[in-house]
């Protein structure tokens, strides 16, 4: 073998791992089940936070984007004192460095990190920062920080 052949043996074979790392993502998937949100119990507040069970305050369906189809829902829970987002029955396919925002819009203008996206599918929590206002970050936002793209949404507009 010549010197070219060689060099464009290595080139392919490079450009080749490196479509593989940056598309495999996309065939792996997850699933993750984690229980209902229940109130967290202090020495203090034992008894009112076992007696209050967990309200929903707002649910929404997801909405996918042409290229990221998204099915579920998403609630926001009012557990004793804590606040959470709640995924249910949620299926999306995966991508690269996809995280779950709180977000003004759906541009993800000004937005509050939750975390990353724990799973693919299933049933899952985040909790919300105390003294986040839910009326001005309404969206849940399943975004890809590397391409900064929207990958799915839900409006859960707190009446």
């Amino acid at each position: 073998m010549n010197t070219k052949k060689i060099v464009l043996l290595i080139g392919a074979v490079v450009i080749l791992g490196v479509a593989y790392y940056g598309l495999s993502p996309l065939w792996r998937t997850s699933t993750l089940i984690e229980p209902f949100p229940t109130p967290l119990s202090t020495a203090q507040n034992e008894a009112s936070a076992t007696s209050s069970a967990p309200q929903v305050l707002a649910t929404a369906s997801i909405i996918n984007t042409p290229t990221h189809p998204g099915s579920g829902s998403v609630s926001l829970i009012q557990a004793g004192e804590q606040r959470i987002i709640r995924f249910e029955q949620f299926k999306t396919i995966n991508g690269p460095d996809l995280f779950v925002y709180l977000s003004t819009d759906t541009k993800a203008s000004d937005f509050i990190t939750l975390g990353t996206l724990k799973a693919t599918a299933g049933d899952f929590n985040y909790a919300v920062p105390p003294g986040t206002d839910l009326t001005k970050y309404r969206y849940v936002l399943v975004w890809c920080e590397a391409f900064g793209v929207l990958f799915n949404s839900a409006n859960i507009t707190v009446k």
